[in-house]
């Protein structure tokens, strides 16, 4: 473009466009070209906040040339009926999490953009945060030794009208349920760190939203494939809500956090940047336990410049979507073994029904 910023188009204008928008027309590295959604209602409040021309179709949006990147913010079980045909229409994209509802169709995105030679991101922003990118990097050099435990406590609250407010919030197979919808940024979080997950124990049940079917509270065992055991618990049920916290335990080191914030940093070998490490998060913002809008777009803005820098430098972006593909293999492996009431044995087929 002129300005030399990439243009980016917006297909879904749901709750969490709004973070999308906010990233975007805060970089000043990208910009809204154009969106689309099916509800003309909300497509315009969308444009009115963010900027950007309509789009009268998902077709109209892919023929603008204007467009580099497409985000794909529809329902969690329409991702690759939507990224697929951008890609195969030359344009790189940017999926909302969780990838997809099936690793199938995960895999027809994957092998997508292989064939088009396209940049495939999931917005998987958690990730991102300075708190986990130390813990990461604490890891990869060691400063942990084997890693014994990984933890994850999601204890958010979200009301009825918050399943209700979109017909596929309610519906399991579109890919509502805490597991799937809340709950699998931090199962992604524990394979980012811990890696890949062997064994899934995992029980739901709905304990505060009788007029919704579907799990609003989870509780699962991990075994990873490195020896190490986890822990999941998540709800949706517990007012008023409390941010995330992620507890990452090795025979030299345990870290902690909560949110943002960095709750404890212990290691047999103490570095002297380890009191700043401990400082991380103490000015930061929500993060998301006590409403689906309480988040900031800062970290999607994280992602939304990574995806313009691996375009410009030609690289894989930081979440591809085939580091993704095993988090939502650990997901629909919980449900199957809550369904099944056993544990359920990963990898999982391509094709299994969720």
């Amino acid at each position: 473009m002129a300005d030399s910023r990439l243009g980016f188009g917006i297909v879904g204008c749901g709750l969490v466009s709004q973070f999308h928008g906010a990233a975007i027309t805060s970089s000043d590295r990208a910009e809204i070209v154009a969106a689309t959604d099916l509800d003309e209602e909300r497509l315009s409040r969308f444009i009115e906040s963010y900027g950007g021309e309509r789009a009268e179709s998902f077709e109209a949006l892919l023929a603008d040339e204007r467009i580099d990147v497409v985000n794909v913010l529809t329902p969690n079980a329409m991702h690759a009926d939507f990224a697929v045909p951008a890609l195969e229409a030359g344009k790189h994209v940017v999926v909302e999490k969780p990838p997809e509802m099936s690793l199938a169709k995960t895999d027809r995105m994957i092998a997508a953009a292989e064939a088009n030679e396209r940049k495939l991101a999931i917005c998987l922003q958690v990730r991102m945060r300075e708190s986990i990118r130390a813990i990461k990097s604490a890891i990869d050099q060691g400063r942990f030794g084997a890693l014994l435990e990984g933890d994850a406590y999601m204890k958010w609250f979200r009301d009825t009208d918050y399943y209700l407010m979109d017909d596929w919030r309610s519906k399991r197979e579109q890919g509502a349920g805490v597991t799937i919808q809340h709950a699998f940024h931090y199962i992604d979080l524990l394979h980012h760190l811990m890696g890949p997950v062997g064994v899934v124990d995992a029980r739901m049940t709905n304990i505060a939203h009788p007029q919704v079917q579907l799990e609003d509270t989870l509780k699962a065992f991990l075994y990873f494939e490195s020896g190490a055991e986890g822990v999941i618990e998540a709800s949706t049920a517990l007012w008023p809500g409390k941010p995330p916290r992620i507890e990452i335990n090795g025979e030299s080191g345990t870290a902690i956090t909560e949110g943002e914030v960095m709750l404890a940093w212990d290691f047999r070998d103490e570095r002297p940047e380890d009191e700043d490490i401990l400082q991380i998060g103490r000015d930061t913002v929500a993060a998301g336990g006590t409403g689906a809008a309480d988040l900031s777009y800062e970290e999607h803005m994280w992602v939304i410049e990574d995806m313009v820098d691996a375009i410009a430098e030609d690289r894989d972006p930081f979440i591809t979507a085939t580091s993704a593909r095993h988090s939502l293999e650990i997901a629909l492996a919980m449900y199957q073994s809550a369904d099944a009431e056993e544990p359920v044995e990963l990898p999982l087929q391509s094709d299994s029904v969720f």
